[in-house]
């Protein structure tokens, strides 16, 4: 019997069209307005954990405590979000790209 070659598969996907300039500013808005969805979110999330904590003197913040309570929190969720947040904004830019078409 004759060796029978069978055909080289090309398994490597096809290379990605460029993106546009436009289309590049578009998806970078997109993934701001993500993570700035996810940190309002995960902000007001630990305010409402944080609401009924009460440190006792001599640690306490005082009167402005609650004043800066909402600054705490929203620190606190930027930082969350910086260091890979919880997945929400990878969820919220799919949908926002399937959306605008760009999925």
């Amino acid at each position: 019997m004759a060796d029978i070659a069978a055909p080289a598969l090309n398994l490597t996907p096809p290379a990605p069209a460029p993106m546009s300039a436009a289309e590049m500013a578009k998806r970078g808005q997109i993934a701001k307005t993500a993570k700035d969805f996810e940190s309002s979110f995960l902000s007001v999330m630990l305010g409402q954990m944080m609401k009924d904590v009460k440190v006792s003197e001599p640690f306490s913040g005082g009167q402005g405590e609650d004043a800066f309570k909402s600054f705490m929190n929203e620190a606190m969720a930027k930082q969350v979000v910086k260091s890979g947040g919880l997945g929400i904004a990878d969820d919220v830019a799919k949908e926002m790209l399937k959306l605008q078409g760009l999925s």
